[in-house]
């Protein structure tokens, strides 16, 4: 579902315009996705489902994000979660994408809260979204009973309600508390103070390691290319095709190309990997020094 030009206003009258599906045609457009690449049946269940992406966009507009930005990330975590759905595991696809969904737009709002990292562990997430919330109740409760909850004591309820260690909500306080400053503001306030992004490590590749790099992907790319010159040509095509090409394709579209079922084109890759093991093995010496 295309909403490129479309604010969030249009684009939720759209996506509230789209079809309800029932249970079974939504397994039917599941099936005819993941065994034939059906396009067509993946775009109505996305478009059936955008409502679901931009309900769930909008409880994240209090962290300040665009909600254009916020619809398309949950747009995205639907098509992940799309691509991975099993049908066979006998869940609504509904069910499934509220996961994918959520963690999309979670993981966008982290990335744009500051231009410093916030975390990805999900002890980290868990506090980001939770912590003000959780420090306020606790705050409402004491407060009941005649109490001030701060400091020390505050960050220790804290991680025990949420379920982290106190170290990880002392990081977020202040990263959640903190700004980001420019890297070219100086040190001190002298007009030629050295500027903060003077200061920092320079962590690119130095000349040493890229030469080092380079003999290490030849290396690889040999041995690779040795391993492969022992199949037959058919054996090469399905490898090629399976795990040498930027979008790999599937056992049964190969198996439409070359007349086979999808089960036999599964065992002649089979074949090919045990193959290319054998002349890697063959070489086992080499190979291990190279890693040691």
């Amino acid at each position: 579902m295309a909403f490129d030009g479309f604010d969030s206003r249009a684009m939720s009258r759209i996506a509230m315009k789209a079809e309800l599906l029932d249970a079974d045609t939504e397994l039917a457009l599941a099936y005819a996705w993941r065994d034939q690449r059906d396009e067509a049946a993946l775009h109505r269940l996305i478009t059936a489902y955008m409502r679901l992406a931009i309900s769930m966009a909008a409880k994240f507009k209090r962290y300040g994000a665009p909600m254009n930005d916020l619809i398309q990330e949950a747009g995205l975590g639907l098509m992940k979660a799309a691509e991975k759905f099993d049908p066979d595991r006998g869940v609504r696809f509904s069910t499934y994408a509220v996961w994918w969904i959520k963690a999309s737009v979670q993981d966008y709002v982290m990335r744009n809260w500051s231009m410093v990292r916030t975390g990805s562990t999900s002890s980290q997430k868990s506090l980001f979204f939770n912590m003000r919330r959780v420090q306020a109740r606790l705050e409402r409760e004491a407060a009941a009973v005649g109490e001030k909850l701060e400091g020390h004591t505050l960050r220790e309820m804290i991680a025990v309600e949420v379920g982290v260690p106190l170290h990880d909500v002392e990081m977020m306080e202040g990263r959640l508390s903190g700004s980001d400053f420019s890297l070219n503001a100086t040190q001190s306030t002298e007009d030629e103070g050295r500027e903060w992004i003077d200061a920092l490590e320079d962590d690119s590749e130095q000349a040493a390691e890229q030469v080092e790099r380079d003999h290490d992907l030849a290396q690889l790319r040999q041995w690779l290319l040795e391993a492969m010159a022992a199949l037959n040509e058919r054996e090469q095509f399905i490898v090629r095709e399976r795990k040498l090409i930027d979008q790999p394709r599937t056992l049964e579209s190969l198996g439409q190309e070359m007349g086979l079922s999808k089960e036999r084109v599964r065992q002649l890759e089979a074949a090919a990997f045990t193959k290319m093991r054998k002349t890697l093995e063959s070489d086992a010496s080499e190979v291990k020094a190279f890693f040691a």
